[in-house]
């Protein structure tokens, strides 16, 4: 039987960029939320292949980091020393240019957030949100604890993730989804081919937030 699904408006690609495209993206975004706030601010930033060449330019930019306070998307359940861990590496790149990088905890209140950057799989998955959590919009919670099946044989450990609900409390979503496979996925997201969790978080996001959405291929 045919689902059919409304078309997701308001997402701006950008093809071929490179790490410091992406870092002066980002770079822009932080400058400007730090400029519209008198405090600080709050961000999420994945773990992963890409994010860290790209985190490596943007520190290299002018920016009132000690204003800044990171929170990993998701992480693997191991220690912060572990190589594994996104939480350790986030630290290592941005706590010495003065960020507070924040680890996640089950029952914590999350807050707004000025940009959340998500990476996604080949699989659709977005944070640690696998297919087979089967993520809910609607979620009550902010943060949940997750075992993704199949484990991925690179990273095969149980998870800490933000919810979908979580995830689109931003004024910018930004995703770096390079490959020509994921760029498939994320096209099928935005027209509606699948239900996949990245549909259902970018679906989340056109009805309840409105806001809009950027992703570098």
């Amino acid at each position: 039987m045919h689902i059919s699904r409304p078309h997701i408006t308001g997402v701006t690609t950008q093809n071929h960029a490179s790490d410091a495209q992406v870092a002066d993206f980002f770079h822009t975004r932080l400058r400007r939320a730090l400029a519209k706030n008198t405090g600080g601010v709050a961000v999420a930033f994945p773990g992963g292949s890409t994010p860290f060449p790209i985190i490596e330019e943007l520190v290299q930019r002018p920016l009132e980091w000690s204003r800044v306070a990171v929170y990993p998307t998701d992480d693997r359940d191991v220690e912060e020393d572990h190589e594994a861990s996104n939480t350790g590496k986030l630290r290592a790149l941005l706590e010495p240019h003065g960020a507070l990088v924040t680890p996640l905890a089950e029952g914590f209140d999350m807050p707004d957030f000025a940009i959340v950057w998500l990476g996604m799989g080949e699989d659709g998955h977005v944070a640690s949100l696998f297919p087979n959590t089967d993520p809910d919009a609607n979620d009550p919670q902010a943060i949940r604890r997750i075992t993704p099946d199949p484990l991925p044989p690179n990273a095969p450990y149980d998870r800490i993730t933000l919810t979908i609900p979580a995830l689109i409390a931003c004024d910018d979503l930004v995703f770096v989804a390079r490959g020509i496979r994921k760029r498939e996925v994320f096209e099928g997201a935005v027209k509606g081919e699948h239900d996949l969790p990245v549909r259902r978080l970018l679906a989340a996001r056109q009805a309840q937030t409105g806001g809009p959405v950027t992703c570098f291929f």
